[in-house]
């Protein structure tokens, strides 16, 4: 019988083996075409290897679930073949440079089998199971000091690996010198430049392409990005970036994931975090592509947060939810959501559709403006470390997908987040300027919302978010729609397509007071006018969104917006702000 378990868990271990390598090799050639996109401006080309890329990891595992069920027959079940088939996985896969993701492939094939409740370290594998680390060769080129910055950023503009050709080169490393220049004057320190040290592979995304690497400067290590866009007459230089803030927004949890050429992930990440030394781990693998080794990263975090410190899970901080019990660890900027068994009115949604919504959120343009949610199935803590009046509504709300039993407690499904301040305890706690630049970044976050087709639905402010960046972005996605799926109409006596004479909205000669509408309104239908009294903005900051965003209350805004949604355009949203782009650099 012994001999028998160890031929299945060989071709177990096998099947994982030979799932994992193709599910690499064909990930490597939808990563690999991101040049060619790029240097084609073949940006619809791009989104939909973003899309296939995403879609291609479960249906792979799914694959190989299936052929390692017909390998192991009636001893699926078996837990010591399944012990015995981690142990020749690793034996198969201990020598490879991605080993770490390769561990997560052989859990995603195991938890598909058993529904595993937790982490069953006997046919998982966890941290502790890597392989001592290596000596990795460099991840990164080094650039040494030249006579100057701009001749510097020169030679790195023309090592870069693409073909397409500059529109001028020389002037964008002009340009670019003369912003490094005073920066590195403007520090405490003044020390010059020593090397720059830039990555490998380029970091592609959407209609970016960017140089990662880092600036040395004696003992200091500075963050260095140089965003790349490719207009109709070249490829250019749009913003050169070197403070962990604005690097830390090109890699946000908001942002849709790179597509960057890698052999060896676990040492780009460690270069990565040279650059960013306050960014977890999950969010940088994540970054890089690699979500679901990013989930179990953050599970992990999470289990080790825990293990450290007396940390109890407690009711997150904002309004309560009517689709969702939100809950935090208030030492770990995450949040988890659990779906509640019912949702009160005036909430008219499906348990099923609101995860279908996440799910579009996961394959969308997140277009810096949406938060990341990772979705796990089969959770358990212990039951100690939840308040008690967590523990009573997870019980009494989410009674159908939690389980209190045997001092634990075990999770069907939950969303994971980043945690940030909701919007409206935000207006309400900040001085009034930090408030007014709140109410402009809304106004922002709807207009990159409704570019990537993203409508809302539900605009209240509870529902909107600022990092600590002091950057609004969007996480409650129960009511969220597409834009060209909405109707948008003007209310009876407004003016055609523009909302009424005064431009904000029908106001009293609109004919409507607010009550039932005296005129149809379809499932789908929205009328802009009315979306300032339900956003509920008040005094001074209402104002200051009605000068900045006035148009976004009309009905010919967001028609306009379809129309070009319609016709494929695809919009360009930068991390990084306006007045960061270099003054030449608008392709």
């Amino acid at each position: 019988m012994l001999d028998e378990r160890g031929a299945l868990a060989r071709g177990a271990a096998e099947a994982i083996r030979a799932g994992y390598e193709a599910y690499q090799a064909e990930r490597a050639r939808i990563t690999a075409r991101a040049r060619g996109r790029f240097e084609a401006r073949d940006w619809a080309g791009a989104q939909r290897d973003a899309r296939e890329r995403l879609d291609l990891r479960d249906g792979v595992v799914h694959r190989t679930v299936g052929e390692v069920r017909a390998e192991l027959g009636g001893a699926v079940q078996d837990r010591e073949v399944w012990r015995r088939a981690k142990e020749a996985f690793g034996a198969l896969a201990g020598a490879r440079p991605d080993f770490e993701i390769a561990g997560s492939f052989f859990n995603s094939v195991t938890r598909r089998v058993f529904t595993t409740v937790g982490v069953d370290p006997a046919i998982e594998f966890l941290a502790a199971d890597a392989p001592p680390p290596r000596e990795d060769p460099p991840q990164h080129r080094a650039f040494p000091r030249e006579a100057t910055t701009e001749a510097l950023l020169a030679r790195i503009l023309r090592a870069a690996p693409l073909s397409a050709p500059f529109e001028d080169l020389a002037r964008d490393a002009r340009l670019a010198a003369l912003e490094l220049d005073a920066h590195v004057r403007g520090l405490p320190d003044r020390q010059p430049i020593d090397a720059i040290e830039v990555a490998r592979p380029v970091f592609y995304r959407g209609k970016g392409a960017y140089l990662v690497g880092r600036i040395r400067r004696g003992g200091h290590l500075t963050p260095l990005v140089l965003a790349l866009a490719h207009g109709d007459r070249g490829a250019v230089l749009d913003a050169i970036l070197f403070t962990e803030e604005d690097v830390s927004i090109v890699f946000g949890f908001t942002r849709s994931y790179f597509h960057v050429e890698l052999e060896r992930p676990r040492a780009m990440v460690a270069f990565l975090s040279t650059l960013l030394p306050l960014k977890r781990r999950s969010e940088l693998y994540t970054g890089l592509g690699y979500h679901k080794h990013g989930k179990a990263e953050l599970y992990r975090e999470v289990a080790r947060h825990l293990a450290e410190g007396d940390d109890r899970f407690v009711p997150a901080r904002g309004d309560r939810g009517l689709v969702m019990c939100v809950f935090t660890l208030p030492g770990l900027d995450v949040i988890f959501k659990v779906i509640r068994d019912r949702f009160a009115p005036p909430k008219q949604t499906t348990r099923r559709e609101v995860m279908d919504r996440y799910r579009h959120v996961f394959r969308h343009d997140r277009a810096g403006r949406l938060v990341d949610a990772q979705e796990y199935e089969h959770l358990a803590f212990p039951a100690a470390r939840f308040s008690p009046a967590l523990l009573e509504e997870l019980r009494t709300a989410c009674g159908d997908g939690v389980r209190v039993a045997d001092g634990e407690v075990a999770i069907r499904h939950l969303y994971a987040e980043r945690r940030v301040t909701p919007l409206n305890l935000f207006v309400r706690e900040a001085d009034e300027w930090t408030a007014r630049q709140a109410v402009l970044d809304f106004g922002c976050a709807l207009r990159d919302l409704a570019a990537t087709d993203t409508f809302p639905g539900d605009l209240l402010l509870k529902n909107f978010g600022v990092t600590r960046h002091g950057r609004v972005i969007f996480y409650d996605y129960d009511e969220l729609t597409r834009v060209t799926d909405c109707n948008f109409r003007d209310l009876p006596g407004a003016g055609p397509g523009d909302g009424g004479d005064d431009g904000w909205g029908g106001g009293p000669d609109a004919g409507y007071d607010g009550g039932d509408p005296p005129f149809y309104v379809g499932p789908t239908d929205v009328f802009p006018e009315e979306l300032l009294p339900f956003i509920g903005l008040n005094g001074r900051l209402r104002e200051v969104f009605l000068r900045a965003h006035g148009e976004l209350l009309t009905g010919r805004w967001w028609r306009d917006i379809q129309a070009r949604l319609r016709a494929g355009e695809i919009v360009d949203i930068f991390p990084y702000r306006e007045e960061q782009r270099l003054r030449h650099a608008r392709p």
